[in-house]
This record gives C-alpha cells, structure tokens and sequence, in this order.
C-alpha cells in the first residue's frame, strides 16, 4: 500500500509530463521548442521512479550489520561467516562476523561502553539475563518469538527469555554428557565402556596399570574463559550424584558452593585427574593446554579417553574416521543407573540495535535456512565426504538428513532427553561465573584448594 501510494503520483506527474512532450513535440515542428530537454526531464523522473521503487522492495540493500561471538576457529568462525553471507548477499546487504576467545570479557567491556555490536552472540544464559535487566537488549517480535518457541524445545528457548520476554534465539545447542574413544582400541585392549562413576574410575586406574594414559585433559580457552572445561565436569557430576533439583538450587544460588557436596565433587575430579600416569597435556599442564588440542592426541592413541561436548568433533585432524571403525563417543556414565541426565549448551544470538536490518537477520539465524546453511558449510570445512561438522542445530525443521549418522544420535538425544540441564556456570550470575573459571584454574593448578576456590566463588554471589 506504501508503494502504490507513492507511485501513483508520479505516474500522474509522468502522463502529465508526456502531454507535455506531445505538445512541444508539436510545437517543435514549427521551431518553436526544443525537445531535447524534455525528453531528459523525462528520463531523470523515471529513474527516480525505479531506484525508489527498488528501494523500497529491497529495504536491507546497503545496510550494514555486526556480529560478536566466541566462536573463532576457522572452522567455526568460518562457517558460521559463510551462511551470514548468503543471506547478505540475497539482500544485497553487509554482515560481519568477529569471533574470539575472550569474547565474554570483550562484549561486557562493550556494552558498558555503550559500544556494543548489532549482535551478539551469547554463550551464557546468565549473561543474557543481565544484559536484560540493564535495558541493553532488544526485545523480539511477537512474530519471531512464536517462531523461537514453536521450532526449539522449552529446555532451550527459555533460557532466553526473562521475564516473559524473549530476547534470545537458541541457534547452537551443545550436548556435553559425552566420552570421546576409539573403539577398536579399547577392544584390542581389553576394556569395556563403563556404565558407571565407579566403573570410570575404575577403567582409569586399569589403564594406569597397563601402561595406558587415560585422558586427555586442557582446560585453556584463552583470556578470561580458561576454566570452564573443569567446570563442566563439575556440573555434569553434580546432576549425576544429587539429581535436577539440587542441580537447579545449586545454579540458582541455594545451594552453596561451600556445600560438602559441590566440595566432594571438586575433589573428584581433581583426584582423577592428577594420578599419576592419568592425564596427557599437550601444554605442558592442564591449565595450559587449549582444550580443542585434545583431538590430535585422541586420534593418534596418546590417550584413551576425552570428556568432552559434540563441537569436539571440529578439532580432530582432517580425514579422521568417525563411528565403531574410527572415533566415537559413549554417555559419561551416571553415578546410579536411575539418574541418568543430560548436561547441555548452546549459544543466544541477542540484538542490542533496533533496527529493521538487525531484526531481519537475527530472524534468518532462526530458521531452518540458517541452521542447514551453516550444517553445509561447517562440515565442507572439516573436510566434507563422512566428517563431523561439530555443529548441532535444536531448529525442529532442520533437515537431519545433512548431520551424519552419529551426530542425529546427539539431536536424538537432545530432543528426547528427560532430565535436561543447561551448563551451570553459563546460566549463573556474570560475576559467579567468571569467578568460578577463575577459581577452577587455580584449584586444577594446585594454588588453592576446594573449599578456598568455593569460598571465592560464593562470595561473588
């Protein structure tokens, strides 16, 4: 109707216009006019005509809008860059993407700034919320948060949404409850996937014995994120030795970190790790090696095992073998065989400009186009043919028919999971967190202890 209005003026302004062409050209023919100039006025009233017209068809062509995440590897960045262009390049439009380790330091210095991007893409629910809170976010449309809610499961979507009001779009769901091995090595070696805590301890230490180095553990991520592999092996035991409700106080602040039973669980997995002949670091310690620089060492047989999410698969060396004949995965056992949970993750693109543009593309990272768009490429990255993309989609109208066989067991298990958790630290308080990487650094090093490292945490709720 916009359109229509403006045109049909200009319409009436070309008739008019071209009476007056026919006249003069009438005159002309006595050498009374000159019609030349006419004829350009003509042209030039035209063209006016189309360009607005083609503006207005086309409102995103020349704008020009950010992108800030944490994902930086190529392939990650890479791909995620790749379908951003697609749509761009529909609608004759920019969109660049930054990724980088640091990220979460970065966009809270940003926005405090009041020079944050477009959009960012949030890793922690917690962070979201405060964001929210503070007024920096965007809200979405009705349109698009029906569409948010109706195509991601509630375990995902809400955790976007504050107050009733949805700001984020889960657009990367990660599925951390897993156990990468090889194995037809454990078969050549005589072990047995453990259906239990107890029987991964125990599998560790029958390792040890025969010469095997268990895991592969770094828990770098450079800048202020190095910590959080540690903690989610924190979370994912705490969901399995005292279930979803004290999981859910324990995020919420409840339950202490101080508590005896969040402390037993830090020493755990301290113990576990730092036996001797237990644990390969490519970095020289644990706190020092990057966690994605596990996947070498995984595939060449220098360890056994890697506690890690789905995205892991990113960092295996081109041309690595996935299933029963290659690199695989098993459920990180429970500790008793009634609970048997699922930790997760996932990413939150949020808007912190209002504009028609912003909105346009935070409602395409949405859709099932993003998600299989981004599916293409990120496999093609890591090599194509059989390999593993390390990109899972919770979009319900994603074609599965692009993921590999073992990755629909990971959205299988996503979207029928009966205890669903998203990871702790990213859903807690920005400064619980933070302090928690840092305190989780300090504690694998061996520079405080359990209850020093929970004192610190608890003091920043």
């Amino acid at each position: 109707m916009r359109l229509r209005g403006r045109l049909l003026p200009r319409m009436a302004l070309l008739l008019a216009l071209a009476m007056i062409a026919s006249a003069c050209a009438s005159e002309s023919s006595s050498g009374d006019s000159t019609p030349e100039t006419v004829v350009v006025t003509s042209i030039v009233t035209q063209t006016s005509v189309v360009t607005e017209t083609v503006q207005e068809q086309n409102p995103l062509a020349g704008t020009t809008v950010t992108v800030f995440g944490p994902e930086s590897s190529d392939v990650e960045a890479g791909a995620f860059q790749a379908a951003l262009d697609l749509f761009a390049a529909k609608n004759d439009m920019t969109i660049s993407y930054t990724g980088a380790r640091d990220f979460s330091d970065q966009i809270n210095v940003q926005v405090a700034g009041g020079n944050p991007p477009d959009i960012g893409v949030l890793p922690q629910p917690g962070k979201l919320a405060d964001f929210a809170n503070q007024g920096a976010l965007v809200p979405l449309s009705d349109e698009l948060t029906a569409k948010v809610q109706s195509t991601t499961p509630e375990g995902l979507w809400s955790l976007g949404n504050v107050d009733g009001v949805q700001y984020g779009i889960p657009t990367k769901a990660d599925l951390k409850s897993l156990v990468w091995y090889q194995p037809a090595l454990f078969a050549e070696k005589g072990y047995e996937v453990p259906q239990s805590w107890d029987e991964l301890k125990t599998l560790t230490t029958d390792m040890i014995a025969n010469g095997d180095t268990p895991w592969c553990v770094g828990i770098d991520s450079g800048g202020g994120a190095t910590g959080w592999p540690f903690t989610d092996w924190v979370e994912d035991l705490v969901l399995r030795y005292y279930g979803g409700d004290v999981y859910d106080q324990w995020v919420a602040g409840d339950v202490k970190f101080s508590d005896e039973r969040i402390v037993k669980v830090f020493n755990e997995i301290r113990d576990l790790w730092t036996q001797p002949g237990a644990t390969y670091a490519a970095g020289g310690t644990i706190a020092t090696t990057l966690f994605g620089d596990n996947g070498p060492p995984l595939a060449d047989g220098t360890c056994m095992m890697h506690r890690q999410a789905n995205f892991f698969a990113a960092f295996f060396p081109e041309g690595t073998v996935y299933g029963p004949d290659g690199i695989d995965v098993f459920y990180f056992p429970p500790v008793t065989p009634d609970i048997r949970p699922v930790l997760g993750g996932g990413v939150y693109p949020v808007a912190f400009r209002d504009a028609p543009e912003v909105m346009a593309v935070m409602d395409y990272m949405a859709s099932a186009d993003y998600a299989n768009a981004r599916q293409r490429l990120q496999k093609l990255a890591n090599g194509g043919g059989a390999a593993l993309s390390g990109f899972l989609s919770p979009q319900a109208d994603a074609d599965h028919s692009l993921w590999q066989p073992l990755e629909q067991s990971f959205l299988d298990i996503l979207q029928g999971a009966e205890v669903f958790r998203f990871d702790g630290s990213d859903n807690m308080p920005t400064p619980v967190n933070a302090e928690f990487w840092r305190s989780a650094t300090a504690f694998v090093n061996g520079d405080i202890d359990a209850t020093t490292a929970a004192a610190n945490i608890d003091a920043n709720w």
